[in-house]
């Protein structure tokens, strides 16, 4: 039985930090795991400019934790008007690492984001011509459409016809929770890749009606049925190129998530590695999880593998019932269990 895994130390490929207060509360958690991280851009406002994601990075690199080395990968959020120009600016004075498109009204924080995909088709060719790849997330928002349904739909009506339009543009499928993402991702080319949550390789959507209403297992796009959090596993634990860790990490205080409306988001980056780990121990893909964490990542979007190493141990980790992050409490994806594994210091 394998105890000890040492591998080159992770990124997180999708994270969001929020701002402010907040922000300086949860960032060490991300920045205790992961060296890079690519920065969710849904503030309010969002993070549309050059001189926001500048002024955005900076806030980030000045709340980092004195000793803790983290590199924050700024993206920019697409609204039907994006200018064209300024994605070309910030891509090639090395501030967007990425661009996001959030389908209008789909998540936290997508209230400006893309009516219709080709409303921004002329931004989608810029991307392609100037290499700055597109982030997705994959749900449709008629609400004739299921909310179980959304991921699937969001292939038939918008992923197919955008990555035959544009051959060339990177593409992640983000935070992808079906079968029928993993299956569309591994049928397309070398430049459609997707990340998978914690969340969706741990839990169905019976988690949030397990004896109640548990608004802490919550989050957008929703758990489905278990045959699709099987398909996630098999993908994720493969080793192959394709798939690679993206927390989608979210923290909502208490108060936002046990309300009458509740926020979608799991604040998972407090034990992410750990609990990820579980999944491919549980699988026997020890040996596949450096793939998955430290390597598919970095080869997908152009840099660098991070050449510190991290070392993790088959050891119990309790799991706070609640975090206070700089005055906001915070119930952590997982509160009040035990992990079997532990990021050493």
């Amino acid at each position: 039985m394998t105890n000890r895994l040492t591998i080159p130390r992770p990124d997180d490929w999708h994270v969001h930090l929020r701002d402010g207060a907040v922000m300086a509360g949860v960032l060490a958690h991300t920045a205790r795991q992961f060296a890079r991280a690519i920065v969710m851009p849904n503030l309010s406002p969002p993070i549309s400019t050059v001189a926001a994601a500048e002024a955005y990075r900076a806030r980030i690199v000045a709340a980092v934790p004195p000793g803790a080395e983290f590199t924050p990968l700024m993206v920019c959020y697409l609204t039907d008007g994006i200018d064209p120009d300024e994605l070309q600016r910030g891509k090639e004075a090395g501030v967007f690492t990425a661009a996001k498109l959030y389908p209008a009204h789909a998540t936290t924080g997508s209230a400006h984001g893309v009516t219709d995909v080709r409303n921004i088709y002329p931004a989608l060719e810029r991307m392609q011509a100037v290499g700055l790849p597109l982030l997705v997330h994959g749900e449709v928002t008629d609400p004739a459409v299921d909310i179980f349904d959304r991921e699937a739909v969001f292939i038939d009506r918008v992923m197919i016809d955008l990555i035959k339009d544009f051959p060339a543009l990177k593409v992640v499928f983000e935070h992808i929770t079906t079968a029928e993402a993993a299956d569309f991702v591994l049928a397309a080319g070398a430049n459609v890749a997707a990340t998978i949550t914690p969340q969706h390789l741990q839990i169905n959507r019976n988690a949030m009606f397990d004896g109640g209403i548990r608004p802490h297992a919550y989050c957008l796009p929703v758990a489905k049925r278990e045959a699709h959090r099987l398909r996630l596993r098999a993908v994720a634990t493969s080793g192959g190129a394709k798939f690679f860790l993206g927390t989608d990490s979210a923290p909502h205080a208490v108060s936002a998530k046990e309300a009458a409306c509740g926020c979608a988001g799991l604040f998972n980056a407090p034990f992410a590695l750990e609990t990820y780990l579980e999944v491919f121990d549980e699988e026997g893909a020890l040996d596949r999880f450096e793939a998955f964490a430290s390597r598919n990542g970095p080869a997908f979007y152009g840099l660098p593998v991070n050449t510190e190493l991290v070392t993790l141990e088959r050891a119990q980790t309790a799991v706070p019932h609640v975090i206070d992050a700089n005055g906001t409490l915070i119930v952590p994806y997982r509160a009040g269990e035990v992990l079997g594994w532990r990021l050493s210091a």
